[in-house]
């Protein structure tokens, strides 16, 4: 059996754990890799992008380029047997964090882009 936790995760109308199809379950995973900061999970402390720490950094075009590559390579190690990373756009202003991903999910060779938005009331 292949289990697809939904992410967040969530109770279904039966008192289970939600399952996700693929698509959903893949951006989720995505979403995850992106927000969870390196030292935040006991059994992984290598896992995630570190990305949030870097929203109050000074921009500057190093600091974008600087922050493409940590993203797009965080997705390639966690995440290489599901999906290939083709672009990574990442915007911050303010407290807002905005990261596109475009990528092709390999079982299927479906493209997908994904934007995902944290902070700022969001």
């Amino acid at each position: 059996m292949n289990t697809r936790v939904h992410f967040p995760f969530q109770f279904d109308g039966r008192g289970r754990s939600r399952d996700d199809d693929e698509e959903a379950w893949i951006r989720g995973l995505i979403e995850q890799v992106l927000f969870t900061a390196p030292g935040e999970r006991v059994m992984r402390p290598d896992f995630g992008s570190g990305l949030r720490e870097l929203v109050f950094a000074p921009n500057s075009p190093e600091l974008a380029a600087t922050t493409q590559f940590l993203v797009q390579g965080a997705l390639q190690q966690w995440l290489a047997e599901l999906i290939t990373v083709e672009a990574v756009e990442v915007s911050a202003e303010d407290s807002r964090l905005a990261v596109s991903v475009q990528y092709v999910v390999r079982r299927t060779d479906t493209r997908r882009v994904e934007r995902f938005v944290r902070g700022g009331g969001t």
